[in-house]
């Protein structure tokens, strides 16, 4: 007997001599690409499209290939298949829901194919029809909220969500997408929170969810009242707040985790080999290879919770306790997305699993030392875009931090010490630090000691002034909160002067360099005036090396002579402002993040027998 294939949408038997047969649902959709209403031939046409396994590639292959005046002939019959699909929404058999939702999903992404200036055509119009978009629009809004909402298959609340992030990322520039307008009006950001703050259904959909409502606080946000925004600056459930501070946790720590392997990988392979042969010489070139692609839509979700809700401040000091306490649902698990959203997500393995083992305090780890993990790998290569756009969005939201007084009060709280192992770049004059040597610290010197550590490793001729004078703003502020609170750290100093000096060099930034040099007049002044007086102690008692105590005992009896220059307003700064001088950089980023989603949604992750099996139990 011939063996039969199946390749797009055609049945095609062995047999050379036999016509190719196709697929009844391809039939069908070459129906609806006809002029003619395909329901005025079969009244069932429309009960029976949505009984049948989706296509995509078929589907959305057929609208690609029409011209703009092509497609408008056949309006009317997409106008009629959108309606359709949001009928069958409603529809009590699943396996209807799930058909129809990718349906929609195949209609978005074919005209988005061509809504193109040169088409002619609006892709509300194609899609709906003007007259009708309002009423389509708010009754796909209230069934995708009432299928996130319901108890019931988590394959449908995957596709509701790909359904959206598909509405969402339709265009690069999110603000240009009027299909957005209904979104607005019709909110589904009630039903985000539901997911967020339930333990199963955050294991399953949290990524997207969390990706998706970052897209969403994006819209026209600078124009007009985004209800995103609003609705997001006074949540205060904390179940709520936790969730989201979850996902995005273990986001960034699988990140991490990722990096800590390839990084071991690295060390014990070939090229570790070679480079202690020839005395580590090309030490920095091997570093360059351990590249981990980087997250900027969990990131832009981290910056936009910490940036709009002071709430959320408390959830970075929190500890997760689900982490590694949640037991796997006895039921079966949905099928995982092959394709990552913009970056790889976590799975739901990881994030039912204790926070990947990175190093050992990991028991007492939270979300901001995760987070300055992240922080500190991303921005030790900034030559890559990605990286650079990271970088940046990771120092903005360690400033929106360092503003915030409650943030303040726990970064500085000497009873909440850590070890937190940052990831530091392999330089020739200096060995990396052992882990097990890490002392246990307030986090404010993590946070320090990052901001020495991105500046003391981009000393390079093409300087990074834009990150540089953020780092420094960053330890600025923390310098204002301990004067005004008279907090005393203790933390090695003498790093940061260094650094700071060694920036002042010639170089493109000469008239820059030169303000910085003049600030430090102080700093030279006292190190001028002290350390001639410790020298002389040190000769008049015969002592080598003196201690803390008699070095403090010195700068008391010669602290009177010493001249300082008043300067004013150094405990002032001005405030960050997100429109005023970051719009473009944010209006770039989320362009790039939309069109990484829009790139690597998949709708056809879940099999027809999946599916099947999911459903048995249903009647």
């Amino acid at each position: 007997m011939a063996q039969v294939e199946k390749r797009g949408g055609l049945l095609r038997k062995s047999s050379a001599s036999k016509k190719p047969l196709k697929e009844k649902v391809v039939l069908m959709y070459d129906e609806i690409f006809m002029t003619e209403d395909p329901s005025k031939c079969s009244p069932r046409f429309w009960e029976e499209l949505f009984l049948m396994k989706v296509n995509l590639e078929y589907l959305e292959g057929k609208l690609e290939s029409l011209d703009g005046e092509e497609l408008m002939k056949i309006k009317d019959n997409i106008n009629c298949l959108f309606q359709h699909c949001i009928q069958a929404l409603g529809e009590e058999h699943p396996i209807r829901v799930v058909n129809a939702l990718q349906t929609l999903c195949a209609l978005i992404r074919g005209v988005h194919q061509k809504n193109k200036s040169t088409s002619g055509f609006d892709i509300i119009n194609m899609l709906m029809g003007f007259d009708k978009a309002e009423l389509c629009m708010k009754n796909l809004m209230e069934s995708l909220d009432s299928l996130l909402c319901a108890e019931g298959s988590e394959s449908l609340k995957s596709l509701c969500l790909k359904l959206l992030l598909c509405l969402v990322t339709v265009t690069d520039n999110i603000s240009q997408n009027t299909i957005l307008e209904y979104v607005m009006i019709n909110s589904i950001f009630e039903a985000i929170l539901q997911i967020l703050s339930h333990p199963l259904s955050r294991r399953e959909h949290g990524y997207d969810a969390v990706v998706l409502l970052a897209l969403l606080v994006n819209y026209r946000k600078y124009e007009s009242v985004n209800p995103y925004i609003v609705k997001l600056s006074i949540v205060d459930d904390e179940a709520t707040l936790n969730g989201m501070g979850l996902v995005i946790a273990q986001a960034l720590s699988e990140y991490n985790r990722q990096y800590k392997d390839k990084e071991e990988e690295h060390q014990s392979g070939f090229f570790s080999a070679l480079t202690n042969m020839v005395g580590s010489m090309f030490i920095a070139d091997a570093h360059e290879k351990i590249s981990v692609q980087t997250n900027e839509a969990i990131l832009l979700a981290l910056y936009e919770a910490v940036h709009l809700n002071r709430n959320f401040i408390t959830v970075l000091a929190q500890s997760h306790p689900e982490m590694g306490l949640v037991t796997t649902p006895v039921s079966p698990a949905p099928t995982a997305p092959a394709t990552p959203l913009g970056t790889t997500p976590p799975s739901s393995d990881v994030i039912s699993s204790v926070e990947l083992p990175l190093d050992a305090d990991v028991q007492t780890s939270n979300l901001l030392i995760t987070f300055l993990k992240y922080s500190s790998i991303v921005m030790q290569d900034t030559k890559d875009e990605h990286r650079l756009h990271s970088g940046k969005l990771c120092l903005i939201i360690l400033t929106c931090i360092a503003e915030d007084q409650y943030a303040n009060a726990f970064l500085h709280d000497d009873n909440m010490n850590f070890r937190v192992n940052l990831h530091r770049m392999p330089m020739r004059h200096r060995k990396k630090a052992a882990d097990k040597n890490l002392p246990c610290r307030p986090l404010v010197c993590a946070v320090l000691d990052l901001m020495v550590e991105f500046i003391v490793t981009h000393m390079m001729k093409e300087f990074p002034m834009d990150l540089y004078v953020r780092c420094i703003q960053v330890v600025h502020k923390l310098l204002c909160y301990q004067k005004k609170c008279r907090v005393r750290l203790h933390y090695t100093w003498r790093e940061l002067w260094s650094v700071l000096r060694l920036s002042t060099n010639a170089g493109q930034w000469k008239e820059a360099a030169s303000k910085v040099t003049h600030a430090l007049v102080n700093i030279r002044a006292i190190i001028n005036h002290f350390n001639p007086k410790i020298e002389s102690y040190a000769a008049v008692n015969h002592i080598s090396q003196l201690s803390e105590e008699q070095v403090l005992e010195v700068v008391r009896a010669n602290y009177d002579t010493l001249t300082l220059k008043l300067q004013d307003g150094l405990d002032q700064y001005e405030r960050y402002s997100e429109q005023h001088k970051e719009a473009a950089f944010f209006k770039e980023l989320v362009r790039s993040i939309s069109t990484n989603v829009r790139r690597n949604l998949a709708f056809h992750t879940l099999s027809q027998e999946v599916l099947l099996k999911e459903f048995s139990t249903i009647s």
